[in-house]
């Protein structure tokens, strides 16, 4: 097993209550659910979410884990990214920088399967939590991540760590994946490969809502993995701009350019 990987069985997420092979050509999309994939705010890189001040120190009353600043720079690294329809290999590269991760052993794994998707910013207080009451449905109840993240995070985005968090439980309300379960964290991006073909993916933010897209080329995940990926977000709000895409809603100026959002409601 990769350092860092999540306890599942090897096709754990054929198991996950949304899954069902999704062939190129049976694929029937959901009905347009792209109304509200408005993009957060990004004006001067605020924090998106709402936020308090607590000691002189930022947090995140809903999810106390999330380093607030950290996923901020996480964003703007984001927002500033170019194209994302290049090589896979750098492609991949370019997500682990701007997520704020180091490209090593014990994250290859990360955006390269079904599940390690979610780019999740945590405050060093959390990192060392384990599921160990097993609150994460098909997670080890010993997943100790705390030694790779403080590794594996680049320092210069802020205090708090980074890492490739587990996807499934996102399909849910409120999502039950690692990030927020676990470690009490929002994600600052998860990635959401596109069906029918599932030749191209998006990045979308906590809430869902769409921060950019792309199209690699070069050595891809499996189909299989690909495919699985997109079974885990089905059905929540994590899929609704594949799903909007998908169903040729197309909005990118609306999703990806307008950054003009205010925070999420109840955020």
């Amino acid at each position: 097993m990769r350092i860092g990987a999540c306890v599942l069985a090897r096709l754990g997420w054929i198991a996950s209550p949304n899954f069902r092979l999704l062939g190129m050509a049976g694929y029937a999309a959901p009905p347009p659910v792209c109304a509200d994939c408005s993009p957060p705010n990004l004006d001067n890189f605020q924090y998106p979410f709402n936020v308090e001040v607590k000691e002189g120190i930022e947090y995140d009353p809903k999810y106390p884990g999330t380093a607030v600043a950290r996923l901020r720079s996480v964003l703007k690294k984001v927002h500033e990214l170019g194209s994302l329809d290049g090589d896979w290999a750098d492609v991949r590269r370019l997500l682990l920088a701007a997520g704020g991760l180091k490209e090593d052993y014990s994250t290859s794994h990360a955006f390269n399967d079904d599940n390690h998707c979610d780019l999740t910013t945590m405050v060093g207080s959390v990192s060392h939590n384990q599921n160990a009451d097993g609150a994460v449905a098909m997670i080890s109840r010993s997943n100790q991540l705390g030694p790779h993240i403080a590794k594996a995070s680049l320092p210069e985005h802020g205090p708090g760590g980074s890492w490739s968090t587990c996807t499934n439980g996102a399909h849910l309300t409120p999502p039950s994946d690692v990030a927020h379960i676990q470690f009490s964290s929002r994600v600052a991006f998860k990635l959401v490969w596109v069906p029918p073909d599932f030749s191209q993916f998006v990045l979308v933010d906590d809430e869902g809502r769409e921060l950019k897209r792309g199209r690699p080329t070069g050595s891809l995940p499996h189909i299989r993995s690909r495919q699985g990926n997109y079974a885990l977000v089905k059905g929540g709000k994590y899929a609704r701009v594949a799903d909007a895409i998908a169903s040729g809603e197309d909005r990118p100026s609306v999703c990806a350019s307008s950054i003009n959002a205010g925070p999420a409601a109840g955020g």
